[in-house]
């Protein structure tokens, strides 16, 4: 994130480089970076001549190249942007040779989403000295909920752990999935809110008590009135509720469980360090320890295991997934 800050405040600043190489799994921040490039480098009344966006699959390496040598009509420069260059990876090493000799009025911006260029090959060599190639990294689950505070936070509203961590699990780690959502809430809620699992739930429609944070919660907690309630849930409702990132969400938590188990030091601030977790969350997994010591936490692993194969329709015989469910809940309950 600093990262594009930086990024930002040196083309507002008018130090701009003749190419932004943008690649990388996290599409969110390569849009970002892209579309204010072309609201901010050129004045509205220079755009019409001078502003271009050509989509990879319509265009051939010769066509970009053919467009960047350009001189601009009637400004200091043009920009040309490149979307869905990723569709060109099989040629993409071709605009080397335009990057060691680049024209400098323009500004040339490749969004390369989903995938990098190879860094030992001439084409990264030639853009890094020249120009920007900036790395979009996927974040990890546990980095999203920061990542939605750290949003938040500039525009004047505050979110709950709890439903942060809502949003993680239905929404998974696609940031522009999530930033549309939030998008959403703050048309709707005043500046200075906290959003709430409550206004999570009337306005996206996830269920604050009926989804797989509060069914890890009530397994850690031994509850078994409530997980078994969660699962009925689930299995009336599988389409909003995939066995497949039921199990995947548990198999994290136990596996998280057992290294818990094997922490020295078992302080809030430690155990959230080293299990990459909210401090909000830690009293979970202190509760959860104590109900499952760790040759049971060992022996659930190995169940979510052989669950996840049968999650995915190996040996289960076509057995509903919500039947499957209950029989993982009960095996982990006993």
């Amino acid at each position: 994130m600093d990262e594009v800050k930086q990024l930002v405040n040196d083309i507002k600043n008018k130090n701009l480089k003749p190419i932004y190489f943008l690649m990388g799994e996290e599409s969110y921040y390569i849009d970002k970076i892209s579309d204010f490039i072309e609201s901010n480098v050129l004045l509205e009344e220079e755009k019409g001549f001078n502003q271009m966006v050509l989509y990879g699959r319509d265009v051939s390496i010769e066509d970009i190249v053919g467009n960047a040598k350009r001189y601009p009509m009637m400004a200091e420069r043009q920009v040309v942007i490149i979307k869905e260059a990723q569709d060109l990876s099989r040629t993409i090493e071709k605009l080397a040779d335009y990057v060691n000799n680049p024209q400098p009025t323009t500004v040339l911006v490749v969004n390369y989403k989903y995938k990098k260029i190879d860094k030992r090959k001439a084409l990264y060599k030639a853009i890094k000295k020249i120009g920007v190639v900036y790395e979009s990294k996927k974040l990890y689950e546990n980095q999203v909920a920061d990542w939605i505070r750290r949003v938040l936070s500039p525009k004047n509203y505050t979110i709950s752990p709890k439903a942060a961590q809502m949003l993680v699990e239905f929404l998974g780690t696609d940031l522009s999935k999530i930033n549309n959502e939030l998008e959403k809430l703050q048309i709707i809620l005043p500046k200075g809110s906290q959003i709430t699992p409550e206004i999570i739930e009337e306005n996206i429609g996830i269920s604050k008590d009926f989804n797989n944070f509060e069914l890890r919660k009530a397994i850690g907690e031994r509850n078994i009135i409530k997980a078994h309630q969660i699962v009925n849930y689930f299995a009336d409702n599988p389409k909003d509720n995939p066995m497949v990132v039921t199990v995947a969400l548990l198999f994290n938590f136990f596996s998280q469980l057992l290294h818990f188990h094997g922490l020295k030091d078992k302080s809030p601030r430690s155990v959230a360090s080293a299990l990459k977790v909210n401090p909000y969350f830690v009293n979970e997994y202190i509760a959860a320890a104590r109900n499952y010591p760790m040759r049971k936490v060992s022996a659930i692993v190995s169940i979510l295991r052989e669950f996840d194969v049968k999650s995915k329709g190996v040996g289960s015989n076509a057995v509903p997934q919500g039947d499957l469910l209950k029989e993982l809940l009960v095996k982990i309950l006993s």
